[in-house]
């Protein structure tokens, strides 16, 4: 099958290597000009950190069964599915701003000649597909033209660091249909899948597009709930470690999801939590339990601020800090919503001086604090231990697994003074406090 996906960021480039590995022939489009010829090169230059996915566009490119564009029309007159892949951030109040979605609807419609499926890819609000519908149908109505096409809600499910493998041996397929061709092209499309174990759930579309934002939101509240659980553990003697454990031997619950820490970060449950309490405020409806995630997730890392300026007294005016960790989660590059830059942020505000390190954040933090006025305060550690010489203590944001099998006795000789404050309990804190570590943990 031919298909188009509209927007080369994490969702459109992933979705269309992933389609391109099963067979299907796969134009991928976007404005920006300089990603695309990055693509294009001998040297495939992949915009994105995701583990395994330069090696299937390589492959697939190879292969002949994936290409990239800036011609929007090419994209759509060669494919048969057009998906919509581009991004839907925050607004200040909380909405999902779809302004990119409705440019490409507008563009299908100035730019289709026969029957197509359009596929809302991107986290999209319930309702989305209908105005995608409506926007389509004005400008075929303009050009005077009675083309037929479906609309389809598809979310994606993909974990930064595991995509290709959330993609590949999904939990769940989710399409949201509203005609019975679209449902047979849509299951033709994913037969590869079917085929196997894999189960593709036929719904409404509005259902299809709130289980997307559902799904997210109750994983940010299981996020929350455990790291309220691991701050009453550090009040009551409890260990979150051993809670961890017996609920998550729980099968109604379950051990995922269940690790306290800095809270959630990135590009997924921040917004998809924000949208989904400006959906039900729109509707006249309180989402008590949302409402509070967001709030606990916000006020996690400034609880952890507070632990690292309590031990210095609230003094760090030129105190030397290692600082490990600077993406939202392991096995990625990105920095949006990740706790490390309110930390960064506000030991810098304090007079703190920082060393910091990441296997592949490195570049996006310092454009990010390119014009900070204390930039000159962050130094940038090629190697982990590299952070650590007169450090007065040491900082994990991220778990990892670098920093997980780091030589203790190593961290320890290299620091002034060896004392950690670890976000992520990647440690035991009986054998910290045994090799002579003040050792600060979650819970």
């Amino acid at each position: 099958m031919k298909l188009a996906m509209i927007g080369v960021g994490y969702v459109g480039l992933v979705t269309g290597a992933c389609f391109a590995q099963t067979g299907h022939e796969v134009i991928c489009m976007d404005i920006d000009s300089k990603k695309i010829e990055g693509l294009r090169k001998n040297e495939i230059e992949i915009p994105i950190y995701e583990p395994g996915l330069k090696d299937y566009v390589k492959l697939n490119v190879a292969a002949g069964r994936l290409s990239f564009t800036t011609d929007l029309n090419q994209a759509v007159s060669q494919s048969q599915v057009i998906f919509i892949c581009v991004g839907t951030p925050s607004r200040e109040d909380g909405s999902a701003d779809l302004r990119y979605v409705y440019e490409v609807a507008r563009s299908v419609g100035q730019t289709m000649q026969e029957y197509k499926i359009v596929v809302d890819k991107s986290t999209v609000p319930v309702g989305t597909a209908a105005r995608v519908r409506q926007l389509i149908a004005k400008e075929l109505a303009r050009r005077g033209t009675n083309l037929t096409f479906d609309v389809v809600s598809n979310p994606e499910f993909l974990r930064e660091g595991s995509a290709i493998d959330d993609f590949m041996r999904p939990d769940r397929i989710v399409v949201g249909v509203e005609s019975p061709e679209a449902e047979r092209i849509m299951q033709e499309l994913y037969k590869p899948w079917t085929d196997g174990k894999f189960e593709l759930f036929v719904m409404e579309v509005p259902s299809a597009e709130m289980t997307k934002y559902a799904a997210n939101s109750f994983l940010a509240t299981k996020i929350s709930f455990i790291n309220e659980i691991a701050n009453l553990c550090a009040l009551t003697g409890a260990n979150i470690k051993s809670v961890q454990k017996g609920m998550g031997s729980d099968k109604r619950i379950g051990p995922h999801f269940l690790y306290p820490g800095l809270g959630y970060g990135g590009s997924c449950f921040p917004k998809d939590v924000k949208a989904l309490v400006y959906i039900a405020q729109t509707l006249a409806y309180n989402f008590k339990i949302l409402e509070a995630t967001e709030i606990v997730n916000q006020a996690q890392r400034h609880r952890f601020i507070l632990e690292i300026t309590r031990y210095f007294q609230n003094n760090l005016e030129g105190k030397k800090l290692a600082l490990w960790g600077l993406a939202f989660k392991p096995e990625t590059d990105d920095i949006r919503e990740a706790p490390s830059l309110t930390i960064i942020e506000r030991l810098l505000e304090m007079g703190a001086e920082l060393s910091v390190h990441d296997p592949e954040a490195m570049k996006e933090v310092q454009f990010y604090f390119r014009k900070h006025a204390n930039r000159d305060r962050i130094t940038y550690a090629d190697l982990p231990e590299a952070a650590l010489p007169k450090a007065e203590a040491l900082i994990i944001n991220t778990e990892w697994e670098v920093y997980k099998n780091a030589e203790l006795n190593l961290i320890k000789s290299r620091m002034k003074n060896p004392v950690v404050f670890d976000g992520r309990n990647i440690y035991d804190p009986a054998k910290m406090r045994e090799m002579g570590f003040t050792y600060f943990f979650v819970g």
